[in-house]
């Protein structure tokens, strides 16, 4: 197939009303039908303020992480149009990619 790879970057203490960002990011791709996303813990990095986000041994909230999810066109445009409406303000890198699946069933 032929879609895109989109990968979030935020931090463990951004929330969405109660959830945490990225749970409620796979969430709702979830609830898009997308079929799958990954959620990364990263050891540190730094943002366009130029802060710099790390994980700290007695405090992960500032731990950043990344979500990456593969979907056709037609998925990552209602993934956007939700994001919008709910103002997520997520950045994120959008790339176009090829995926499926190689090797048969999964037992």
């Amino acid at each position: 197939m032929k879609g895109y790879q989109v990968t979030f970057f935020l931090q463990q203490d951004r929330r969405h009303g109660r959830q945490q960002m990225h749970e409620w990011l796979m969430q709702t791709a979830k609830s898009l039908g997308i079929r799958g996303s990954t959620a990364v813990m990263a050891a540190e990095g730094y943002g366009h303020s130029g802060k710099r986000h790390s994980m700290h041994f007695f405090e992960l909230a500032d731990q950043p992480i990344e979500v990456t999810i593969a979907m056709d066109e037609g998925q990552a445009q209602a993934l956007f149009e939700v994001l919008e409406r709910e103002k997520a303000n997520l950045f994120y890198v959008k790339s176009v990619v090829e995926f499926g699946t190689v090797g048969g069933a999964q037992g």
